[in-house]
């Protein structure tokens, strides 16, 4: 059996090599001496009179690069088979570089190469004739060819790396070139044929390394740019697009051949390009390029983030502005809609992928913290009978997700880990992109692909929630809300099957019935039940009904359990949380008598709320969402949270004399009160009370300190707050698409009142429009008010005094005619964000009872 399936083996590869044969064959025909056809349009055929005869050298190697790419063959052919002698190329020494002439960038020359010495040489003679034609002809030969390119400016101890080497010819020895560029392109033809059998892509392989002399490069490009730009620049373009096209075609028909140094070596050469700006570049050169590094796996693209992270911020800061000037255009002459969806562009989904590539290199190059500073504490299992949220599970702090992108698990590295990246995030937001993006199908792009992810399968569509970097708050609480959605509408189904099939069904939302006077006893009471009976009923609907109340629930009644929830829960008499008169923010109560159930239901408050998109008036400090997301305090949070403590903390940190310990006279302890008044001292560390701080054990106090302060000593209610935060969100991509940042604004919305932006977005109903008398007196009383009156305004009118996120433009604020003049206040369906207003017959009256209605009505009734 064995002698068998090596003779099987052998004339499978006999017949590839026949193959590859053959088909050169028919390229070199057909360049020599064409299909016949008076009228043929093939490019690469001599009949098309796209080319002038070439010599029979020239012929034969161009015809290999035929082969290489797949080019177009015309039929019918002659069978012509080359003699040897034709075949023969003539491999002289050039001394680096090839004589000009029209051989294109696979010549039939000595693979050419340049280097810092050779290029200067050339501008030299160039510039000392005043004809740029070798310089023009040498820059077409190097850029053209990925080997040529991939082997110029190479470290002095660095390998050849260059997939088909040229063997340079020494004393006048004549090589056959062509017979060993057909050996390897029958190799290549080989692995085509045998696709199938190829090994795994993603099998684990050292990664690449780039091996070009950067420095020398840089210098050259510097050297070559002062001859002027217009001496060559319409050839270098053409160059790069060509080469830029191969290598996109190579990386999808050949994927396996992505991990070779060469297209890390000549991606990065490219990229140095000074002029990577300026017109002619941005539109042909670029796309392409992007499109190819797009297709570069993971390995590659995390080198390339390591080296671009050694980049300056206004270098990094430029790429990023041309690749966003790409992304913009494409996407402002792109015509997208429900029709032509932007995931499908290839240009727009490519140059985001390499938008990815920069947000990680600016991560890379900005101060990280350690990775200590993510907080593995898991809580301790509670009594039961006391606490009925500690016999839930949830996924503990030790085992969360850390890196939701394969380029960061690869580098390990967060966005949490930098708070101060060189690149903002903001600026890798792209607006015309955000506004065009159908988030909807985004959504399901991205759900299909997780899916099939988590079945073993490759990602099959793009989605820009994989790349939530480049989406604005306002976008991403849009895919948010679509999760939440969906699981809502999941629940509605089962139902309505359980309906079907006759069996009991559950209800399809989770209602909450509460009084004003005792909401917080009766929200915990309520919220215990369901999770007891199922935790997974808080990803139902929120339906609020307040009792003796007529009220229906579409989501006002919801808006204002959610606020008097608020409102109660820092209030001083629970003692639940601390007020900081220097910050006007609440912390945890460290001494607190409530139990941790009440700061779970806090925390399950907290995740209701995002669920059915609700803005909360919190007064939280921002270190509390950098916590949510796994990541302990520092001293630097100590600057919002308690700044006259942080600044005594850096007088010490900064205090250089040599009297330290007589000026502070500070040991390892801290103090604080508790609820009554009195004084607690706690050591820092073992035997604190005796070990003083000095210059030396400075930083040790300091981390001590505010670890203290921030973390530990309120460690039992956080840890309760956070696990009802996760009964609620665990499932949801939060983590994955947030950064405190934008946390914080989802939870707590924008903080710019913007109300010119809200009436240019105000919609009228009724008989009003725009120009109505009565709608003008409105908005100049608005633009009148108080900032506290205009907060008042939404409250009323919306359920929430609280901007959502992406600003009052996306209130979408109705108000509708309500009857002729009378002296009847407005109202308001804070379900829909509808104002109902009478068409008052003058200003004064209609300020007069609008301040009236929204300084003193509260309630819900029946209309």
């Amino acid at each position: 059996m064995e002698c068998e399936t090596s003779e099987t083996n052998e004339n499978q590869e006999g017949s590839k090599k026949d193959m590859a044969k053959k088909r050169i064959e028919r390229y070199y025909h057909q360049l020599t001496k064409g299909c016949g056809r008076p009228s043929c349009s093939n490019e690469h055929c001599l009949s098309s009179n796209s080319f002038p005869p070439l010599e029979p050298n020239e012929a034969a190697v161009r015809s290999l690069h035929l082969l290489r790419t797949r080019a177009q063959l015309c039929e019918p052919w002659e069978r012509v088979k080359p003699t040897e002698e034709d075949m023969e190329v003539d491999a002289k020494d050039s001394a680096g570089y090839s004589e000009p002439g029209p051989s294109g960038p696979c010549s039939g020359k000595v693979m050419q190469t340049l280097d810092e010495e050779k290029l200067n040489k050339l501008i030299k003679e160039c510039r000392d004739s005043g004809n740029y034609s070798s310089l023009k002809q040498s820059l077409w030969d190097v850029f053209s060819n990925q080997e040529s390119l991939s082997n110029s400016w190479q470290l002095s101890s660095g390998e050849s790396l260059s997939l088909v080497k040229a063997v340079s010819a020494g004393s006048g020895e004549v090589r056959k070139m062509t017979k060993e560029e057909v050996r390897s392109l029958e190799g290549e033809m080989e692995k085509d044929i045998d696709s199938a059998q190829e090994k795994d892509v993603n099998e684990e392989s050292p990664p690449p390394s780039c091996t070009v002399d950067l420095e020398s490069l840089r210098r050259s490009y510097e050297d070559l740019y002062t001859l002027g730009n217009s001496i060559f620049e319409s050839g270098l373009v053409n160059a790069l697009v060509m080469l830029c096209s191969n290598l996109e075609m190579d990386l999808k028909c050949k994927p396996n051949i992505a991990k070779d140094n060469m297209y890390l070596n000549v991606y990065q050469m490219i990229f140095e390009l000074p002029v990577l700006g300026s017109e002619a570049y941005l539109e042909n050169v670029v796309p392409v390029l992007c499109r190819g590094m797009a297709l570069l796996p993971i390995s590659t693209q995390v080198v390339l983030a390591r080296l671009w992270s050694t980049y300056s911020t206004e270098k990094l800061k430029s790429h990023l502005e041309n690749l966003q000037q790409i992304l913009s255009l494409k996407v402002y002459t792109g015509a997208f809609g429900r029709e032509r969806f932007i995931n499908k562009d290839e240009t727009i989904t490519s140059v985001t992928s390499v938008i990815r590539i920069l947000y990680y290199a600016s991560l890379l190059s900005g101060e990280r913290e350690s990775s200590d500073s993510w907080d593995t504490t898991n809580p301790e299992p509670g009594d039961p009978e006391n606490d009925t949220f500690s016999a839930v599970e949830i996924i503990p702090n030790s085992l969360r997700v850390r890196y939701h992108d394969p380029i960061g698990e690869a580098l390990e590295v967060s966005p949490l880990d930098v708070r101060d990246p060189p690149i903002p995030l903001e600026e890798f937001y792209n607006e015309p992109l955000n506004e065009t993006i159908e988030m909807d199908k985004d959504f399901s792009f991205w759900k299909s692909a997780n899916d099939m992810e988590l079945n073993g399968y490759e990602k099959a569509k793009f989605s820009f929630m994989s790349h939530p970097y480049i989406l604005n708050p306002a976008t991403k609480a849009q895919a948010l809300y679509y999760d939440n959605r969906i699981r809502m509408y999941s629940e509605r189904r089962m139902n309505l099957i359980q309906t079907i099939f006759g069996t009991t069904p559950a209800s399809p939302y989770l209602k909450i019935r509460v009084r004003r006077d005792r909401i917080i006893a009766d929200a915990l009471v309520e919220i215990e039940m369901v999770v007891m009976s199922n935790p997974q009923d808080l990803k139902k609907q929120l339906v609020v009904e307040f009792d003796s109340e007529q009220g229906i629930d579409e989501g006002g009644l919801s808006k204002e359990f959610f606020q008097l929830i608020v409102e109660e829960m820092f209030n001083p008499d629970y003692g639940m949380f601390i007020h900081d008169p220097e910050t006007h923010t609440y912390w945890f109560n460290p001494t607190s008598f409530e139990s941790d159930a009440e700061f779970t239901l806090i925390g399950i408050v907290l995740g209701l709320a995002i669920y059915n998109n609700v803005i909360l008036n919190l007064h939280l400090p921002s270190l509390i969402y950098r916590k949510l997301e796994g990541k302990k305090a520092t001293f630097r949070d100590l600057k919002e949270f308690k700044p006259s403590v942080y600044q005594g903390l850096l007088n010490m940190l900064e205090y250089d004399g040599d009297d330290f310990e007589d000026v502070f006279l500070q040991p390892f302890q801290i103090s604080y009160t508790d609820l009554f008044g009195s004084t607690i001292t706690q050591d820092l560390c073992e035997g604190g009370a005796d070990k003083m701080v000095n210059k030396e054990n400075v930083g040790e106090y300091v981390d001590r300190y505010s670890d203290f302060l921030l973390n530990k000593i309120v460690e039992k209610q956080f840890l309760a707050f956070q696990r009802g935060f996760s009964l609620v969100t665990a499932e949801s991509p939060l983590n994955m698409m947030f950064t405190p940042s934008e946390l914080e604004i989802l939870i707590c919305g924008e903080k710019e009142f913007d109300f010119n932006a809200l009436e240019n977005s105000t919609e009228y109903e009724g008989g009003f429009s725009k120009e109505s008398d009565c709608v003008q007196w409105f908005w100049e009383a608005v633009h009148g008010m108080s900032l506290d009156d205009k907060r008042k305004l939404l409250q009323f009118t919306t359920g929430s005094d609280r901007i959502p996120v992406g600003g009052l433009s996306k209130l979408k604020l109705i108000i509708t005619k309500n009857g002729p003049d009378s002296d009847r206040l407005p109202s308001a369906h804070t379900c829909f964000n509808v104002l109902l207003l009478p068409e008052y017959s003058d200003k004064d009256k209609l300020t007069s009872l609008l301040m009236k209605a929204i300084s003193e009505c509260k309630g819900f009734g029946m209309l």
